[in-house]
């Protein structure tokens, strides 16, 4: 198995509900032939129904790492339909061409921080749907990666404005530990991912 490329550093900070043992919010990672895939994964609900969606969710996206967005959904989509069903965006890092190609379905927000002096944000165009229920068809976005870009996913356990978490810089970690101290709602299962092109 390859390992997690050295040019990403990543960092992950979230919990379940209160009183809950398992999250349904599911962060996944995995190297692939020319970068690396993360992907942050949502179960509906919270609880152990919505943690089982998430889980079977983020073992078919680590086998087929390597497919197309929309057969990896759509094979997602079909195991899933079972189940409660799950969100999810999902992020291809091609290290070879600097580039960033991302998808989503349902609400889990993703957003490429770009630093340095006209610090700008692009933010994943997801479509609705549940994987499961209702799988939309997916266009993907691919854009250009420069030097310190910084990848931010979060579940809707977390609150939406996280520019201050971000201002203060940091190791990827760093940021997603202040994200979800933050910006946590407390009201549902939390997650946030955070990945830096260096």
């Amino acid at each position: 198995m390859a390992e997690w490329p050295q040019a990403l550093d990543r960092g992950v900070a979230g919990a379940p509900l209160a009183g809950e043992e398992r999250s349904g919010d599911k962060a996944v990672f995995v190297p692939t032939a020319t970068g690396a895939l993360a992907g942050l994964i949502d179960g509906l609900g919270h609880g152990p129904e919505a943690a089982d969606a998430a889980e079977l969710c983020a073992g078919i996206v680590r086998q087929l790492a390597e497919a197309s967005a929309q057969e990896l959904l759509q094979a997602c989509h079909q195991a899933l339909v079972e189940t409660r069903g799950v969100v999810m965006t999902l992020a291809w890092f091609d290290l070879e061409r600097s580039l960033l190609t991302w998808a989503g379905v349902g609400n889990v927000d993703a957003r490429l921080v770009h630093q340095g002096p006209e610090r700008r944000e692009d933010v994943a165009l997801v479509f609705g749907g549940v994987l499961g229920y209702r799988l939309p068809n997916v266009r993907p976005a691919t854009m250009a990666l420069e030097r310190g870009d910084l990848l931010v996913m979060i579940t809707d356990g977390i609150e939406s404005a996280i520019s201050p978490a971000l201002a203060g810089g940091g190791a990827a970690q760093t940021l997603a530990d202040r994200i979800f101290d933050q910006h946590g709602k407390g009201t549902d299962d939390a997650l946030t991912v955070v990945v830096r092109y260096r």
